[in-house]
């Protein structure tokens, strides 16, 4: 027994070695890639492909890079936080929280919006019809101050916390080829947008029914829910249409949708004058216009199941509740400073020419409805049916700091290939950009050795553990 031990084991290093010649001999063979790596979209059935600005074209460079700064907490002034704090993937890139919370604990006024499809979504925010740029949007939390998000003082300090890391250096060289500054505040909002317009979410149950891949994918009571959701009595796929359950969205050969999704839905009216919470107004903290108060952008419906609690101040903690908001047309609050009846808001269906930008013709559906309790739980059901769980787990869309995949799992799917081994070659050679196989780089210096190659060798061999 303890001879047969002893045989494997001397047996293994020549079994890694021939197996790393051949991969060597066959990686020699191929062609130096010049140049960022073009993305390439695997977007779900139906979907369009996402708009992506001149000035920030899609590449695998980036998307890497965008990946690991988005889950790095030296984004942060005190280097406790990091965007995936807030935006955590198993709930759908929300964080649970009525209101978020910042590196230094400070509350932000509304809660945090999913970023599943957000390529999608022709605005970015709550309440600023006005902020479209993924990469524009991602320099308020780094550097805002009311509240404090991640809480960095400037540029230098963000330059600072990221050029000493070798494998950052290589990866913004590799994504960055024409910038004569390549860590910079721009090149790292880039790379963020990069990444975060991959975040597309399709595969969910109702997915796989409506495209016919399975009969059975949701429950009687889940497609009964489905109709009342499309139906003309409930009115609900007004405002929650398309692939992304949210309205109009961008995406190529469709940059300008008709039309912005912020409403008033009647979740306040205080005093009986429109009115809601102070610092918490939507579309009015920036047009100023008394009948912007109170509209606040439509949020996809995608995932609904996982990003309790809901509307923008997190103020509704159960779909049983969202349901009843919308069933009454508006939210009454009997008592306390927001006290007010809102389907009496008189905003709510507003349609001031001066407001005529943001089309108030949606609102006349904001009338309220009656349901039976089974028809209430059909309804919950379906909206469950629409948690998409392979996005909740995507490995290549999870936290890289969390858990170190093996060596050589260039998609970190638990397996080794010959084509992955290919791949930690050519890094090793200096042939491909490290965006090719992160997980190669074990100890994260920027750089592929021949005992990291080895290693990956040895995964393919006896398998990732």
């Amino acid at each position: 027994m303890c001879g047969g031990r002893k045989e494997r084991l001397m047996r293994a290093p020549r079994v890694a070695a021939a197996a790393f010649l051949m991969v060597f001999v066959i990686a020699a063979t191929e062609t130096i890639a010049a140049g960022p790596t073009p993305w390439v979209w695997n977007v779900p059935r139906g979907f369009p492909i996402p708009s992506v600005p001149e000035d920030n074209p899609m590449s695998r460079e980036k998307v890497a890079l965008g990946r690991l700064l988005f889950y790095d907490v030296r984004l942060s002034g005190n280097q406790n936080y990091s965007c995936g704090s807030c935006h955590r993937q198993e709930l759908a890139f929300t964080d649970g929280l009525p209101r978020a919370e910042g590196s230094t604990g400070e509350l932000h006024r509304r809660s945090t919006p999913s970023l599943a499809n957000v390529a999608y979504s022709p605005t970015l925010t709550w309440g600023d019809p006005m902020l479209k740029d993924l990469a524009e949007q991602a320099r308020i939390p780094m550097f805002g101050i009311d509240p404090i998000e991640l809480g960095l003082s400037g540029e230098d300090e963000l330059v600072t916390h990221l050029a000493d890391d070798g494998r950052y250096r290589r990866m913004f060289a590799e994504a960055f080829t024409d910038e004569t500054k390549q860590i910079s505040v721009d090149t790292v909002t880039k790379a963020l947008a990069s990444f975060v317009r991959t975040l597309i979410s399709g595969n969910s149950p109702f997915d796989r029914y409506t495209i016919g891949l399975d009969d059975n994918a949701i429950s009687a009571s889940a497609l009964r829910g489905a109709n009342l959701f499309f139906s003309e009595r409930l009115e609900c796929f007004h405002c929650h249409q398309g692939v992304n359950f949210i309205g109009p969205i961008v995406h190529q050969g469709q940059t300008v949708p008709e039309g912005d999704p912020f409403f008033n839905t009647g979740l306040y009216n205080i005093g009986g004058a429109g009115s809601y919470p102070a610092g918490n107004e939507g579309v009015k903290e920036h047009t100023g216009r008394a009948c912007d108060a109170g509209k606040f952008k439509t949020v996809t419906l995608r995932n609904i199941a996982v990003t309790a609690p809901y509307m923008h101040d997190g103020s509704i903690e159960t779909l049983d509740g969202v349901i009843d908001h919308y069933a009454a047309g508006g939210r009454t609050i009997a008592d306390g400073p927001d006290a007010g009846v809102g389907s009496e808001n008189p905003y709510k269906g507003d349609c001031d020419s001066e407001c005529q930008f943001f089309p108030c013709a949606f609102s006349q559906f904001l009338k309220g409805f009656r349901l039976s309790p089974s028809e209430k739980q059909d309804l919950v059901h379906f909206l469950e049916s629409l948690t998409d769980e392979e996005f909740l787990a995507n490995s290549r869309q999870s936290d890289p700091f969390a858990k170190t995949a093996c060596p050589g799992d260039c998609n970190e799917d638990g397996v080794v290939t010959t084509d992955e081994l290919v791949e930690t070659v050519n890094l090793a050679l200096d042939r491909r950009s490290l965006s090719a196989c992160v997980p190669v780089d074990q100890n994260a210096d920027g750089m592929a050795t021949v005992d990291e190659v080895v290693a990956a060798v040895a995964g393919a061999i006896d398998g990732c553990r």
